[in-house]
Formats: structure tokens, C-alpha cells, sequence
């Protein structure tokens, strides 16, 4: 049987992107910090705050932070 959706594999020190237009944190950038079930825990650092939110792993886009980054 296949699956209706693709699955992420999300660990625990991987850079995402928040992808639901409707959360206060959409296209904001973190490092996953926990995972649980179906949802990861994200830690989010802007300066002078770091803060730690919850996304179930459907919000969540796996993002490269290596790319252009060649020299």
C-alpha cells in the first residue's frame, strides 16, 4: 500500500522553514530541537531572543543552508 502524503524525515538538528501561510511564524527559518510523534519542536534565535515552538511536521519544509555557499 502506498502512502497518501511523502514522508519527512526530520532529526534533530535539521534547518526548516515554517510553511503554513496562516501561522504567525510562516517562511521563519530554525533548528529543530525535539521530535515527538508527528510534530518537532523548533528553536528560533532573532538577536536578542531565542524561543522554542512546536509545528506538527506537515508546517514544517527541510531547508539546505549549504547552498551558495561555494567558493
Amino acid at each position: 500500500m502506498g502512502e497518501a502524503f511523502p514522508v519527512k524525515t526530520i532529526f534533530p538538528g535539521t534547518a526548516v522553514r515554517v510553511n503554513n501561510p496562516n501561522d504567525i511564524y510562516f517562511k521563519f527559518e530554525g533548528q529543530v530541537q525535539r521530535v515527538a510523534d508527528d510534530h518537532a519542536a523548533v528553536l528560533f534565535e532573532g538577536g536578542n531572543w531565542d524561543k522554542v515552538v512546536s509545528f506538527r511536521m506537515s508546517e514544517l519544509d527541510i531547508i539546505d543552508k549549504t547552498k551558495g555557499k561555494a567558493k
